[in-house]
């Protein structure tokens, strides 16, 4: 009987390591540096540890995260291997730069100027990167509150529901009774709106507050004429506000409220402050202006002024006011410019806060 031939071997199971896309030889060499790295990561995430790979491009996570699909197996030694090439390669590496102006722009985020800043990014064509959220939400109220005002009150909605609740509460607090009402109401239809959307919005404001050219003033054209008018004599602040009135009626109405002169002080000053300001301010001085304007059309001013004081250094003034006879209009103006100027210097130095004209509500 004739021997039987041997049986054909049966297939394997399972492929053989060296079949397999992620498997490596003795030193890992035959494996590329996106599956050295795909091991890496999944490494670390069997660890439990975070791995910030959203900093990464979006096409290193793309391809990350193919490569990371297409394998499957790697045995102990390529894993070995792996890691303490990975290791040499982290000793061996002494300093690390950002990528490209952009990444070396955000280390220097705060330690170069802003204008310097913009220029460069204008440059190299690059904007901010990472979450605009992040970067909207640690500037002033003052930088926001233009953006938040001209913008529609969709926008304006998602801006405020984004921001800290501090922060969105004076920033709403600055806006006109109605604009703020109808912002609120939309807050509350943004419970739909996308992530996706909500990003686009972050980005656009973001690029909106780039593009703001760096100001060589602090202070807007309104304050600045204010500040000027306070310290002018009262005929040339009332020529000047009559021009105004003349080329541009609403400045000269917002230049009006920033200036803050003897006759504001009944609407802007609080009757327990009274004392503290008299404390400021020469008695000779004061003496001078509370008679001056007793005799004319700030009679409203000195009175307030007197009758928020102690009764006897209110009996000491009127008797001094009453020997002081006639008063010239110039030493009366200059005692009452002291007046405001001692208020002005207590506001700057956070003793006294003046009292906020009401505004007309805007429909």
């Amino acid at each position: 009987m004739d021997a039987l031939p041997p049986l054909a071997p049966l297939p394997p199971l399972l492929p053989s390591p060296g079949d397999l896309p992620a498997f490596g030889g003795p030193a890992g060499k035959q494996m590329t540096r996106k599956q050295k790295a795909a091991i890496i990561v999944r490494l670390i995430l069997n660890e439990k540890a975070e791995v910030p790979l959203d900093g990464l491009p979006d096409e290193m996570q793309i391809a990350l995260t193919r490569q990371m699909g297409a394998m499957r197996h790697v045995d102990r030694t390529t894993l070995a291997n792996v890691i303490g090439e990975f290791a040499e390669e982290l000793d061996a590496m002494g300093l690390i730069f950002p990528e490209g102006i952009a990444g070396a722009l955000n280390d220097l985020d705060g330690k170069i100027s802003p204008h310097t800043a913009a220029r460069l990014r204008k440059e190299a064509g690059v904007k901010h990167s990472g979450d605009p959220w992040e970067r909207i939400k640690g500037l002033s109220v003052d930088l926001l509150l233009p953006v938040l005002e001209t913008e529609s009150t969709e926008v304006a909605a998602v801006m405020l529901a984004k921001l800290n609740v501090a922060t969105a509460a004076e920033l709403l607090g600055k806006l006109p009774g109605a604009k703020a009402r109808r912002i609120t109401y939309a807050i509350s239809l943004t419970g739909s709106v996308t992530p996706d959307a909500v990003d686009r919005i972050g980005l656009s404001l973001a690029s909106q507050l780039d593009a703001q050219p760096e100001l060589a003033f602090e202070e807007g054209p309104v304050e600045r004429v204010g500040a000027i008018l306070n310290f002018s004599p009262a005929v040339t602040r009332d020529d000047v506000l009559d021009g105004l009135d003349e080329t541009d009626k609403m400045f000269a109405d917002q230049v009006r409220k920033a200036i803050f002169t003897f006759a504001n002080i009944p609407a802007r000053i609080a009757p327990r402050d009274i004392p503290k300001v008299i404390r400021e301010v020469d008695q000779a001085l004061l003496v001078t202006a509370l008679a001056a304007a007793s005799e004319g059309d700030l009679a409203a001013s000195a009175d307030f002024i007197l009758e928020n004081m102690s009764g006897r250094m209110a009996d000491s003034l009127r008797e001094e006011m009453g020997e002081a006879g006639k008063i010239k209009a110039k030493d009366g103006e200059e005692a009452m410019t002291a007046v405001i100027n001692a208020i002005r210097e207590m506001e700057a130095r956070g003793e006294l806060l003046l009292v906020a004209e009401d505004d007309e509500e805007e429909e």
